[in-house]
């Protein structure tokens, strides 16, 4: 039986397209966000160390898992536009979407073994799982315009997220009940370790599981792409070469080059914020015992979530009733006061209520941001390169963030002194938008 191609703004299509947010999510929430950041932090603390040697010399193990987030962002931004451009001459971006999911979903399963004595092969696990869960979600992304007339593409972006919100949460509920209770699901102490890290390395492997099941709805669904015609030489190179046409369309597309200016300034904060978050609870918050700090930690991360559900919704209502630059703007406000409010963050009621006030404007930023670009980005049918071209802006952008978050920690010798930095860059971010003029697709 031959299957019908799909239709350009169907439901069955569109939500395909948005239901690979609820497969990946868990690896963004689980992995990212809430379970690693607390068993990386368990593992030093067992250790009792504070820093590894790696290369030859001594990190410390925030800055050390900083500039691991900040190579493997660097890596991504290479490989992307090698990887469109041959996506464009082949027609075929689901392959790489799949090999990338799936590169994503067995390093989580690696994770499983991540030891201090084994440092290499487990910074490594980390490091591919960063690169399969944003190489895919950045060909995803490229789908956006071609699934999505413009005027469904603000609510089936955020619908995107919200679906990835609900479903990381299902998954991270069960995670936190078998780290919390591990002998209900048969876990003990013994020789092979204490039973609330193993729980964490088995919620690894449930990650993993997830992801790549899941995502089998949207393989499914989802077009191969659209097959550039012309010559095919030179088609590892030619990524960079649709990077630099595009770059030079931007000429004559003003708004859509402030646009992109501004999201790499503000992107960079989001990214960094949401790539540390956990870690930063983890070692500055006084959660009192290990216990504590598991349960708080992920009470937290829950909170965040569930409240984004209704961020991504309201900010896409408020994106239609004031126009998206607009909305912009005053999330990247709200982001500065939360910066504020963070370097004083101390007890856990405190980070309960800086998680609330993240989880608002998280879900909006990245939902808006998203369809924002899709909207501005002129008629082709070449979408994966402009959107790889985002991609390796916002990647570039969380190379930066990442790094310099981790080395004003290492030189100041305190995580708080880079919340700091990381406000002054939405404040810029604020101000770039300002010089971003709507346009008629956007209201």
């Amino acid at each position: 039986m031959v299957k019908k191609p799909p239709i350009k703004g169907s439901k069955q299509l569109l939500n395909a397209w948005a239901f690979y947010d609820w497969a990946n999510s868990v690896y963004s929430l689980v992995i990212t966000s809430a379970i690693f950041p607390i068993f990386y932090g368990a593992l030093f603390r067992t250790a009792e160390i504070e820093k590894v040697v790696v290369f030859g010399g001594e990190i410390a193990r925030g800055p050390l898992i900083s500039y691991v987030t900040s190579a493997a962002f660097l890596f991504i931004a290479l490989i992307t536009p090698i990887l469109s451009g041959i996506a464009d001459y082949l027609g075929n971006k689901r392959l790489f979407m799949k090999f990338f999911c799936y590169v994503g979903a067995l390093s989580c399963v690696g994770l499983y073994w991540f030891s201090l004595e084994q440092i290499y092969f487990s910074l490594g696990c980390y490091f591919f799982g960063l690169v399969g869960f944003w190489v895919s979600f950045a060909f995803n992304n490229s789908y956006l315009p071609d699934i999505a007339f413009p005027d469904q593409q603000d609510r089936i972006s955020a619908k995107g997220f919200s679906l990835g919100y609900i479903g990381s949460v299902l998954l991270l509920l069960v995670n936190l009940a078998m780290v919390m209770h591990p002998s209900l699901f048969g876990i003990e102490t013994d020789a092979a370790g204490v039973a609330e890290i193993k729980a964490m390395r088995y919620s690894f492997l449930t990650v993993g599981v997830w992801w790549a099941l899941f995502a089998q709805y949207t393989f499914f669904r989802l077009p191969k792409g659209y097959k550039k015609e012309g010559e095919r030489k030179h088609i590892l190179l030619n990524g960079f070469k649709e990077l630099k046409s595009v770059w030079h369309q931007l000429g004559d597309q003003v708004q859509l080059k402030r646009y992109l200016g501004a999201f790499f300034v503000y992107s960079m904060a989001v990214q960094t914020v949401m790539l540390i978050a956990t870690f930063f609870g983890e070692e500055e918050i006084q959660w009192g015992s290990d216990g504590e700090r598991t349960t708080g930690l992920i009470v937290s991360i829950l909170l965040i979530q569930l409240v984004a559900i209704l961020g991504a919704t309201v900010t896409a209502r408020a994106s239609k009733m004031f126009g998206n630059i607009k909305t912009l703007i005053v999330v990247n406000a709200l982001w500065v006061l939360i910066c504020i409010y963070a370097y004083f963050v101390v007890t856990p009621i405190d980070f309960y209520v800086a998680a609330g006030f993240v989880g608002i404007v998280m879900g909006g930023i990245q939902a808006l941001s998203r369809s924002t670009y899709s909207k501005f980005i002129p008629d082709t049918t070449d979408t994966t390169s402009f959107f790889s071209f985002f991609d390796v802006a916002e990647k570039i952008g969380i190379v930066l963030g990442t790094f310099m978050y981790g080395y004003v920690a290492q030189v100041t010798g305190n995580l708080r002194n880079a919340i700091i930095f990381l406000g002054l860059i939405f404040v810029l971010g604020a101000l770039m938008l300002t010089r971003v003029h709507q346009t008629k697709k956007e209201l």
